[in-house]
């Protein structure tokens, strides 16, 4: 059994848990802690190093974090819901410091689609797998044959002028108070715009939402197969867990 730990880092709560990579299922209890107000990187950092604490780190042989941001070689180029002091930061170092060990930092919506792909949804799919991750914007990420193509930022396409996840993200539909069909219409527009763009074997679409898959998916009118995502909130835990067992130094 090859262990390591999984951290998810969001806009309002930090979760983590030891996953057995083997497997790709957590192990024991998830645990989870409010993301500090004001989002600023030392407090993060600190109850990130609370968290794994309380995991325990005996066995574990590899540390993965995932944070809503575009991640370069380790260092965070924007932030999303948390403190500016993010943009340019040396995460990798800065985690890896306070942790006494090596981490690989990623994205979030890379961590969960790479899960999926894993061990979830599209798992043993060929060919070009698009997860999108349906919530206060639209995260995605691109898994080919396997391989994550990082950064993908596909819920910043403008499609007929507008930014795409500033009318299609669920956040959104809560917004205007809009129906699941009225919201599928704009789903539609955006999958079919991306599929015409890249040509996937399979959308996979995450979020919170998605545990009401069956309300807009069968409305969603495109070519491709579209299916909800299998690991919901534990995704980009198990992503990041994977992915630093993969990129380990």
């Amino acid at each position: 059994m090859t262990l390591a730990i999984g951290i998810d880092i969001g806009g309002t709560g930090i979760k983590g848990a030891v996953i057995d990579l083997d497997a790709g299922d957590i192990v024991g209890d998830r645990i989870k802690h409010p993301t500090p107000d004001g989002g600023e990187p030392d407090d993060i950092i600190a109850t990130v190093a609370q968290l794994v604490d309380e995991l325990g780190t005996e066995g574990v042989e590899h540390i993965g974090v995932c944070f809503p941001a575009v991640v370069v070689n380790g260092r965070t180029m924007s932030a999303a819901n948390v403190s500016e002091r993010w943009i340019g930061l040396d995460a990798d170092t800065a985690f890896g410091e306070a942790l006494g060990r090596d981490i690989h930092f990623i994205n979030d919506a890379d961590a969960a689609g790479y899960a999926e792909a894993m061990s979830g949804a599209a798992r043993g799919q060929r060919g070009l797998v698009i997860m999108t991750t349906l919530g206060t914007g639209i995260g995605s990420a691109l898994i080919n044959d396997g391989v994550l193509i990082a950064n993908s930022e596909l819920g910043h396409l403008v499609v007929n002028g507008r930014d795409a996840e500033s009318w299609a993200a669920n956040s959104a539909r809560e917004r205007e108070d809009l129906s699941f069909a009225e919201w599928a219409e704009r789903l539609t527009e955006y999958y079919r715009y991306v599929e015409d763009l890249l040509w996937p074997e399979l959308f996979v679409i995450g979020g919170g939402i998605s545990k009401q898959h069956d309300e807009f998916i069968p409305l969603i009118d495109v070519r491709t197969p579209i299916v909800p995502a299998e690991l919901r909130n534990n995704a980009g835990i198990i992503g990041a867990a994977a992915l630093a067992q993969r990129y380990s130094r």
